[in-house]
Parts: structure tokens; sequence; C-alpha cells
């Protein structure tokens, strides 16, 4: 049975950092495209970093030079860090493993960023 298990969410500060964590189990990690998403209240799931199983990475726009993927073969698990947090990155955050055109999600970890 696949399990993706994020961790991580949290109530911050605008300007603070959070590292989230997904650990998977059940796929072979070392080989799955893995995908953090996001979805804030009344919209779209949306994707903001993706890393390749040869650690290849992409960003959003919104989120480039400030959030940081990477992966954990020996863990089987995904992180991203994210620095200098804004408001407007409060949403539901989705871990996301793409294996040969299968797709496995997670439960999604809470993130808010608010005095």
């Amino acid at each position: 049975q696949v399990q993706l298990v994020e961790s991580g969410g949290d109530l911050v500060q605008p300007g603070g950092s959070l590292r989230l964590s997904c650990a998977a189990s059940g796929i072979t990690f070392s080989v799955a495209t893995l995908v953090w998403y996001r979805q804030a209240p009344g919209k779209q799931r949306k994707p903001v970093a993706r890393i390749t199983n040869t650690g290849f990475t992409v960003y959003s726009d919104s989120v480039k030079g400030r959030f940081t993927i990477s992966r954990d073969n020996t863990k089987d698990t995904v992180y991203l860090q994210m620095n200098f947090l804004k408001p407007e990155d409060t949403a539901v955050y989705y871990c996301n493993a793409q294996i040969a055109g299968r797709h496995y999600w997670g439960q999604g970890t809470q993130v808010t960023v608010s005095s």
C-alpha cells in the first residue's frame, strides 16, 4: 500500500521559515518524480516545486529563490524548505509522487503565514 505522509506545517509569521517533510512507503522512491503542490482556500491546487529522480528541480515563479525542494533516497523522504514566507503562501501543501504515469498523493499539511 502506497503512503505519503506530510508533516511540518504550522502557523508562522511573515518572513519566517518552515521545513515540510513527506515520508513515502510502498513505492520505489528513488525512481519517482516528486512534486509539492499547494491549495489555498477557494483556489485550484497548483505545483510549487518539483524534483526528478536525477535531482533536477523546477520551481514556480511565486516561490523561486525562497523555497528549496530536496530528497533523501536513503530515507524515502522529500523536503520543502520554505524561507521568507509571505501571507500568500498560506495553503494546504500536498506531496505528490509520480511513477510510470501514476500519481500518488499525501493527505496534506496546513501552512498559515500570519502575524
